[in-house]
C-alpha cells in the first residue's frame, strides 16, 4: 500500500495541481521593477486605512478603506479574466491526451498544464504586483468576510459629515452583523437625519447575494400562489447559485495557494507529496464553495442541500404553473442528487402520467448544467476520499447527498455514524415541536383591576399564549394614536414609507426615546411620551405575573407601529402584512426546525402586542404550526387588548394584510438577560429626570424576587436545550 500511496501522490500532483504549485511561485518578480499602476495588495491598503482611522485622519482613512475594498474586488475580477483568457492555452497538447499512450500521455499532460500556468502567470503579472498575488492572512479574510471595513467607513463618513455614505456603510455592515445593537441604533439615527433617504440604505455587497434575493422573492410568490412568477424566480435562483459556485471554484484555482506544512519526521514530504497535498487542498476548496454560497450574510451556518432544495421548489412551481415538461426535466435533475427518494419517484410517475402521449416531453432529460455539476463533484469527492484514506488528508464532506459508494469501505462506518447524527438532529427537531423550553408557565395571577383574560392556551390552541383585555383605556389609546400621528408627521421612524414586508402598506414607527425628545422640542405632549413608557412597564408587569417567570424580566425593545393600507392597491391581494416568523430563531418551515442563531434576536424571551384601535380591515395576528401554513389561532385587535406569548419556536406567527384603514399597536419584546435590556428607555428616563420630572416607576425588584426553592422547582420542569443544526429561512423581525 505504501507503493500505491506513493504512486497516487505522483498522479495527483501531475494531473491536478502542478498548476497551483506553479501559481504559488507566481509572486516572484519576472524581472526588474514593476509599474506603479499594478494592483497593490489589498491587505496592505486596508492596514494603512485602519492606521489612518485610529490616527483621526478621516479623509485619508476613507480613501484607503474604499481603495482596499475596490482593490479586492478588482483582484477577483482580474483572476477571473485571466482564467477565462487562458482556458484555451495548451489546447494542442490537451487534444493529444486521448490519442497517446504510456509516458507520452504524461508528457502531453505536463505540457498542457505548464502552458496554462505560464499563461496565467503572465496575465496576472501584467496587472497585479507580485505582493498582490500572494495569499492574505486568515485575519484579513475574517475582516472582509465580516465586512469590518464598512464598520470603519461608517464612522469615517459620519466624521466627514457624508451621512448618505455613512448610512450605506452602516447598512452593509449590519446585513452581515444583525445582532450588532450599536449599529442597529446608528441606522435608526441615520433614518432621522436630514438628507438621508430610504434609497441610501443600500447593501454594497449585494452582488454576491443575488441568489438569496431571488430565493426570498420565489418564496414570496409561492406564498401568494403565483406559480408562474415563482417558477421564473426559482429558475433564476438556480442559475445564479450555479454561477456563484463556479465563481468561487475559479478563485480557488487561480489564487495563489500557501505551501502545505510538513507532516512531521515520520512523513516523507518530497516535491510530489507536497504537490499532492496542494492538489487535494484545491479540490477541497472547490468542494467547500457550496458551503460558502449556501451561507447567508449574518448566518453562522450554511443551508443544507441548497441546490436540491431549489430544484425541489422549482419542479413543484413549474408543475403548478402548467409547465409539465419543465417540471419533469427539473425533477430528473433533482434525482441526480437523491436517485432513490420515494417522494421524487412518486412525482416522476405523476409527471409521466400527466404527459401521457407526449413522447417528446416524456423524454426530457436533466439540465446539462446540473449533470455536469454532479458528475464533477463526484469525481472530486472520490479523489478526496482516496486522499483521506491513503495520504492522511483531512476532509469533511459538505454535502448530504453524497452516495455511499463514493466513500472508501474503510471510512464508511464513521461516515454513516456522522450522517446518522445529522438525521437524528432533524428528527429530534420534529419530535420536539410542541415543547416550550422558555421557562415560562402560563396561568399566573393577574393583579391589575379591570384586566381580564380573554383567551388562554386552550382557546389559542398553543403553549404560553394569552390575550388580556382592559390593559389600556379608550382615552389612553386615543392619546397614543395622536402621538403616533404627530410623530409620523415630523419624520420619525419609517416616516410613512412603504412597509419593509409588503408594498401595499405604509409604515410608521416611534420609540420611547424619540417620543421624549419630541416632547422636549415641544412637538408632542410630555404626558403622552410618559404614557408610552408607562404602558410598556404595565404590560411587562402583567406578563411577568401571568407567565410566572422565575427570573427578572426586562424590556428589550419597544416600538409603536402603525400600518396603513395603500388605497387603490388592495384588490386581489394575497400577501401578508407580516410573513410568518419566530421572534428569537430562524424558522425553517420545510423541516419544521428553528435555528437559534443570528440574524434572529436570540436574546428575546417573551413577545407582546398592545393594540390601540380596531377601525380597519385585516391586521389580525395569527399563530401557526412550524410549517408556517397551518393556522392554529387568530387574535382580533381592539383598544387595550394585549396578546403575549413566549418568543420561541412553539409560537410562529404573522399578521394578515391590512386592506383598509390604519392599524396601530405597541410592539414589545422582553428578555431575562439584563445585558440586553432596552438602553434607549434608560436614556429616555435620564432625559426626563434632567428636565425635573419625576423618574419613571420601576418594578424590577419585584421581578427579580422569588425564592430559590421556587426557581429550582420551576426550572426542573423545563426540558434540556435542543441541539442546533443548520437553517434556511430568515426570520426574527422587529415589528409584530
Amino acid at each position: 500500500m505504501a507503493l500505491h500511496s506513493r504512486l497516487f501522490s505522483v498522479y495527483v500532483a501531475c494531473t491536478f495541481l502542478i498548476l497551483s504549485l506553479l501559481h504559488s511561485s507566481s509572486a516572484a518578480p519576472s524581472g526588474g521593477a514593476y509599474s506603479s499602476s499594478l494592483l497593490p495588495p489589498y491587505d496592505l491598503v486596508y492596514y494603512s486605512g485602519v492606521r489612518a482611522y485610529f490616527g483621526g485622519e478621516w479623509s485619508r482613512a476613507a480613501e484607503l478603506l474604499e481603495k482596499s475594498i475596490e482593490t479586492k474586488q478588482s483582484l477577483f475580477r482580474l483572476r477571473r479574466q485571466c482564467h477565462d483568457d487562458c482556458l484555451s492555452a495548451g489546447s494542442h497538447a490537451l487534444s493529444r491526451l486521448d490519442s497517446e499512450e504510456g509516458s507520452l500521455w504524461d508528457l502531453w499532460m505536463l505540457d498542457w498544464v505548464q502552458q496554462r500556468a505560464e499563461c496565467l502567470r503572465f496575465c496576472m503579472g501584467r496587472s497585479i504586483t507580485p505582493a498582490g498575488q500572494l495569499p492574505v492572512s486568515t485575519d484579513i479574510e475574517y475582516e472582509f468576510s465580516t465586512r469590518n471595513p464598512y464598520n470603519f467607513l461608517q464612522v469615517t463618513y459620519y466624521k466627514l459629515e457624508k451621512l448618505r455614505k455613512a448610512a450605506a456603510a452602516a447598512h452593509t455592515y449590519f446585513v452581515a452583523n444583525p445582532s450588532h445593537l450599536e449599529m442597529r441604533n446608528n441606522i435608526e439615527k441615520y433614518r432621522r437625519m436630514k438628507g438621508v433617504t430610504d434609497e441610501d440604505f443600500q447593501d454594497r455587497e449585494l452582488e454576491n447575494e443575488k441568489h438569496w434575493v431571488l430565493y426570498d422573492a420565489a418564496l414570496q410568490h409561492e406564498a401568494s400562489s403565483d406559480w408562474t412568477q415563482a417558477a421564473e424566480k426559482w429558475k433564476a435562483c438556480v442559475n445564479e447559485t450555479l454561477r456563484q459556485i463556479d465563481e468561487c471554484r475559479v478563485q480557488c484555482e487561480v489564487a495563489s495557494q500557501p505551501m502545505p506544512e510538513d507532516r512531521g519526521t515520520d512523513g516523507v514530504d518530497g516535491v510530489f507529496e507536497k504537490a499532492a497535498a496542494l492538489s487535494l487542498s484545491l479540490l477541497s476548496c472547490r468542494q467547500y464553495c457550496v458551503t460558502q454560497v449556501a451561507t447567508r450574510p449574518g448566518r453562522i451556518s450554511a443551508q443544507e442541500d441548497l441546490l436540491p432544495t431549489q430544484l425541489e421548489h422549482l419542479h413543484i412551481a413549474q408543475f403548478k404553473a402548467g409547465d409539465f415538461r419543465g417540471a419533469l426535466r427539473t425533477l430528473r435533475s433533482l434525482l441526480l442528487f437523491y436517485p432513490s427518494d420515494q417522494d421524487s419517484l412518486d412525482n416522476l410517475q405523476l409527471y409521466q402520467e400527466t404527459l401521457e402521449g407526449d413522447t417528446e416531453s416524456q423524454g426530457a432529460q436533466p439540465v446539462q448544467e446540473i449533470v455536469g455539476y454532479v458528475s464533477r463533484s463526484l469525481e472530486e469527492k472520490k479523489l478526496l476520499y482516496f486522499g483521506v484514506e491513503n495520504l492522511d488528508f483531512k476532509f469533511i464532506d459538505p454535502d448530504l447527498w453524497t452516495p455511499e459508494d463514493v466513500v472508501p469501505e474503510s471510512l464508511r462506518e464513521s461516515w454513516r455514524a456522522e450522517k446518522e447524527k445529522i438525521n437524528e438532529k432533524i428528527k429530534e427537531g420534529e419530535q420536539q415541536e410542541e415543547v416550550d423550553d422558555s421557562g415560562f408557565f402560563s396561568g399566573g395571577v393577574i393583579r391589575q383591576v379591570g384586566v381580564t383574560i380573554a383567551m388562554d392556551d386552550d382557546l389559542l390552541n398553543g403553549t404560553n399564549r394569552v390575550v388580556l383585555d382592559g390593559v389600556a383605556t379608550e382615552k389612553e389609546c386615543e392619546k397614543i394614536l395622536q402621538l403616533a400621528a404627530v410623530a409620523a408627521s415630523v419624520g420619525d421612524g419609517y416616516r410613512g414609507r412603504r412597509s419593509p414586508h409588503t408594498p401595499h402598506e405604509t409604515f410608521e414607527g416611534l420609540t420611547v426615546l424619540r417620543a421624549v425628545k419630541l416632547a422636549q422640542e415641544g412637538l408632542v405632549n410630555q404626558s403622552d411620551a410618559q404614557l408610552l413608557h408607562e404602558l410598556g412597564e404595565r404590560v411587562r408587569v402583567l406578563l411577568h405575573s401571568y407567565f410566572r417567570s422565575p427570573s427578572a424580566l426586562f424590556i428589550s425593545f419597544t416600538h409603536l407601529v402603525c400600518r396603513t393600507a395603500v388605497e387603490g392597491e388592495q384588490e386581489g391581494r394575497l400577501d401578508l402584512s407580516h410573513p410568518v416568523h419566530v421572534d428569537n430563531c430562524l424558522l425553517e418551515p420545510e423541516t419544521k426546525q428553528c435555528w437559534k442563531e443570528p440574524p434572529a434576536f436570540i436574546h428575546r424571551d417573551l413577545s407582546a402586542i398592545l393594540y390601540l384601535n380596531d377601525n380597519f380591515d385585516g391586521g389580525e395576528l395569527f399563530f401557526t404550526n412550524r410549517d408556517a401554513k397551518t393556522v392554529t389561532a387568530q387574535v382580533k385587535p381592539g383598544c387595550g387588548r394585549v396578546v403575549g406569548f413566549s418568543s420561541g419556536p412553539v409560537n410562529p406567527h404573522g399578521v394578515t394584510a391590512v386592506t383598509r384603514g390604519r392599524r396601530c399597536a405597541l410592539a414589545l419584546w422582553f428578555t431575562k438577560e439584563k445585558l440586553y435590556r432596552d438602553m434607549e428607555r434608560e436614556e429616555a428616563e435620564a432625559l426626563w429626570a434632567a428636565d425635573g420630572h419625576s423618574e419613571f416607576k420601576k418594578e424590577e425588584q419585584e421581578t427579580e424576587g422569588g425564592s430559590a426553592a421556587s426557581r429550582n422547582a420551576r426550572s426542573s420542569q423545563a426540558p434540556k436545550e435542543k441541539s442546533r443544526g443548520r437553517g434556511r429561512v430568515t426570520g426574527g423581525k422587529d415589528e409584530l
